[in-house]
């Protein structure tokens, strides 16, 4: 459905202390911008981010209730809950809107953690009636999805810093916005930039705007050179 707004696109990669997930801030209803500087990347609960795409309302709806339900089984249990229970049970939340989504109102987020058992960031995907898929290294949803997964996997490194996913993710959304038109690239006159959160041991960490835009002012400066983006050397 084009009356309602939609947000696109999240992209999140994994590092060596954890993981990053970054989203643009655009939502439109069909051609129209119907919001400039919309958030798409939530904190779940102290070690993982969740960040929507699709019907915006429904969406952001859905995140609330997963971070109540979080929170709930923290106060009950005396203890977090599993990375792939807190997954799990985000699938359970999506399943449930499926009659919706069969309407044209899907909810499609990404999910990603610092697993605490396991010691290393990971990131989940979802479908809309629910399934679950573990990614590896990097993954992105929403209509640029495929521009910006195009791009990490040019750029993407086993070794990454925080500094380095959080660089790779705001290059990659603005590949995406390059050829989507659905998302929204850095906005430098109004100063709305990314959203981008640092999920390690030590917790959730959004970035600030000053840290963000200056990861930003460096891609937009690279642009300025090389407007396809950053190449891969081939040996």
């Amino acid at each position: 459905m084009s009356d309602v707004p939609h947000g696109t696109t999240i992209v999140a990669v994994t590092f060596t202390d954890g993981v990053v997930m970054a989203g643009d801030r655009r939502a439109t209803m069909g051609n129209v911008i119907a919001q400039r500087d919309i958030e798409k990347v939530f904190q779940a609960d102290a070690y993982s981010a969740v960040g929507i795409a699709g019907t915006a309302g429904l969406a952001v709806e859905l995140v609330r209730l997963f971070q109540v339900e979080l929170e709930h089984y923290e106060k009950l249990e005396g203890s977090t809950l599993s990375l792939e229970g807190k997954a799990n049970r985000l699938s359970s939340l999506i399943r449930g809107n499926l009659g919706m989504a069969m309407q044209g109102l899907a909810v499609v987020p990404l999910f990603a953690g610092y697993d605490l058992n396991a010691g290393e960031g990971r990131i989940f995907s979802y479908d809309v009636t629910g399934g679950k898929y573990e990614e590896h290294s990097f993954h992105s949803v929403g209509s640029g999805s495929v521009f910006a997964r195009s791009a990490l996997k040019k750029t993407y490194r086993e070794d990454f810093t925080a500094e380095d996913a959080a660089l790779a993710s705001i290059s990659a959304l603005y590949d995406a916005a390059d050829d989507d038109s659905a998302t929204g690239g850095p906005d430098v006159t109004r100063k709305i930039y990314p959203v981008v959160a640092v999920v390690t041991a030590d917790g959730y960490e959004r970035l600030t705007d000053a840290e963000v835009g200056e990861h930003a002012e460096t891609v937009i400066a690279q642009r300025m050179t090389e407007p396809g983006g950053l190449h891969a050397p081939i040996r």
